[in-house]
């Protein structure tokens, strides 16, 4: 059985993805995957045993990105069944292009006219039940059960207890927390655990500030790796974490999938749909507010505060109440 697997783009996304990967591993016990995403998808999935070919989407780039969507369907073939978790047109195109007769994603317009199973997948609840139920579209034998994120990179065997510190989130700046914030949580547990920043290649400049903020209060027991690792190492040190504090983020996910205990700071985005899928041992710190949440990348208000309101207190409180 060859599956075709359209990858989210986003890795917290790619990551939510992992349990409705897991049913397809069980309900077709004889599949075949092959995957096809963006780089950091591609990274964080490709050594699911199961996986025999993982491409990065390249098609975006092309300066003509149907002719390309056509070339590289041309060079995957067909499918026994192919499945989208990106509701885009471009996808949709892929999926129909390979030949497939077999071939699903989540209901829109082009879906409808291009693909053999568009099923109406509603929002109302979290990304991983929607991704799972888009993946058992065409069983009949799936009992409604969304299993935990899976990762198959093994994580990184770290000798002292260890306080992983993630202020970036690449959706944008609404989604972050503030570094001055992050650093006085890190400062009030540096007692207790070794602490390691992490941030992707744009997010240096926030981790810069929480180590110079660390250097302020005289910790010393930290180490800095934003924009110093792969998705590979990324994951590696995160699952090797003892505790991960972090905004709603693809390294909150990572986390999650590490059953890392974890706190996790929310503002102007949905903790029903995106929060950490079935981490026993997690808090989420949000306010209520009118505004929120607004989904936006940037505060629409200028004002920011369902993120400016939460105080570092809050999140170590919510760190006492993991018990760990």
């Amino acid at each position: 059985m060859n599956i075709l697997i359209i990858l989210p783009n986003w890795l917290g996304d790619a990551v939510m993805a992992t349990p409705a990967i897991e049913l397809l591993a069980t309900y077709y016990p004889d599949a075949n995957f092959t995957f096809v995403g963006s780089y950091a998808s591609i990274e964080a999935l490709k050594y699911h045993p199961l996986c025999k070919n993982a491409i990065v989407d390249e098609t975006k780039k092309a300066k003509n990105r149907i002719k390309a969507t056509y070339e590289l369907a041309k060079k995957l073939g067909s499918f026994d069944i192919a499945i989208s978790f990106r509701n885009q047109i471009h996808s949709s195109l892929l999926l129909r292009l390979t030949g497939s007769v077999i071939c699903i994603a989540k209901r829109s317009w082009h879906s409808m006219f291009l693909l053999s199973h568009a099923p109406n997948i509603k929002t109302n609840k979290h990304l991983s039940k929607q991704y799972a139920e888009l993946a058992m579209t065409n069983t009949d034998l799936w009992d409604g059960n969304t299993p935990k994120l899976k990762l198959y990179i093994e994580p990184k065997n770290l000798e002292k207890q260890t306080l992983g510190i993630n202020a970036g989130a690449t959706y944008g700046s609404a989604k972050r927390w503030y570094p001055e914030r992050f650093a006085q949580v890190a400062h009030e547990l540096s007692n207790r655990y070794d602490i390691v920043i992490f941030g992707g290649p744009n997010e240096t400049e926030m981790a810069n500030e929480i180590e110079s903020y660390l250097k302020q209060y005289g910790v010393k027991n930290y180490t800095n790796l934003a924009g110093k690792t792969t998705i590979k190492e990324l994951c590696e040190n995160i699952g090797g974490c003892s505790l991960f504090i972090t905004n709603d983020s693809g390294p909150m996910h990572v986390a999650a999938a590490y059953g890392v205990p974890s706190v996790s700071i929310f503002g102007p985005t949905k903790h029903t749909e995106t929060s950490q899928w079935m981490n026993e041992r997690s808090k989420i710190v949000r306010h209520e507010m009118e505004c929120s949440p607004c989904m936006r990348r940037e505060c629409p208000l200028g004002h920011h505060e369902c993120m400016k309101g939460i105080m570092s207190p809050e999140v170590i409180k919510a760190v006492r109440e993991l018990d760990i």
